[in-house]
């Protein structure tokens, strides 16, 4: 039976056993979009919460209930959007930003009053994590804990170059759940009415191998990153976040909503 690092699985005492241990939390974020014909709309929610529940197999730390809804849509999204699906429905699980940043301003508030003292945001959704880590920024303003939000791509940067539903993201599938890859329907972009679909060109190249790799350098990295995002030593300094000190800080991000990422394009 494998070690349960889930919070929503695991019950009072083994909490605060894994708590004691190491006072660190991760929260898996992905978005249900599509990648191509050959993949499940999932991908990227998959290697997120592979990568945190792996990690805290391996370094310790508990894994936060997965955040499933991304930003998608809107600014520099649009126009790709556009490009790889035309006018095709895209079936995706998206929402705006406002909603996604005021969201995740609670969800560390609910950390840090649980009593994790370093966060990880690991996202799968790649290119938004600038704007995640704004909303950390203005968070640790108030409460000095460790945080750190960073993409997949970004923990294997120079090693392997990221990419949206082609080789990249494809073997990463095949080798965490090759049940949901099929790559005999490469050429469905062709000969079906979803068209391309947002699929990669090159991911037929994609193997099993390649993606054991990517997800191996993937945890070496966050094994280096956790080494620099030390859980602060007392517990007793952080005091409890009341929900109208949240919203203060919701109300710091939002004035900052010229910065955001997610509405540029």
């Amino acid at each position: 039976m494998s070690m349960t690092v889930r919070w929503e699985d695991l019950l009072p005492r083994e909490f605060e056993q894994r708590l004691a241990q190491l006072p660190l939390v991760y929260l898996p974020m992905g978005l249900c979009e599509p990648h191509g014909h050959v993949a499940a709309f999932g991908l990227d929610t998959h290697k997120a919460v592979y990568l945190c529940e792996e990690s805290a197999r391996r370094f310790g730390g508990i894994v936060a209930p997965t955040q499933t809804y991304h930003v998608h849509e809107t600014g520099y999204h649009r126009p790709w959007l556009e490009e790889v699906m035309g006018d095709v429905n895209p079936r995706m699980a998206s929402v705006p930003p406002d909603v996604v940043l005021k969201m995740l301003v609670f969800q560390l508030r609910a950390f840090v009053n649980a009593g994790f003292r370093a966060i990880v945001v690991l996202t799968g959704h790649n290119a938004n994590q600038p704007d995640l880590r704004l909303v950390a920024e203005e968070l640790r303003r108030n409460r000095p804990v460790p945080i750190v939000a960073v993409s997949d791509p970004e923990l294997v940067a120079g090693q392997f170059e990221g990419d949206h539903a082609g080789k990249y993201e494809i073997s990463q599938l095949l080798y965490l759940r090759p049940e949901l890859v099929a790559l005999d329907r490469l050429d469905d972009r062709h000969n079906t009415e979803l068209r391309r679909f947002a699929q990669g060109d090159d991911a037929g190249e994609a193997t099993e191998a390649e993606g054991r790799a990517i997800i191996e350098a993937s945890l070496d990295a966050i094994k280096t990153m956790l080494a620099d995002c030390q859980p602060l030593p007392d517990a007793g300094d952080v005091p409890f976040m009341t929900m109208d000190e949240a919203e203060e800080i919701w109300q710091r991000v939002a004035a900052r909503a010229d910065e955001w990422c997610t509405l540029r394009e």
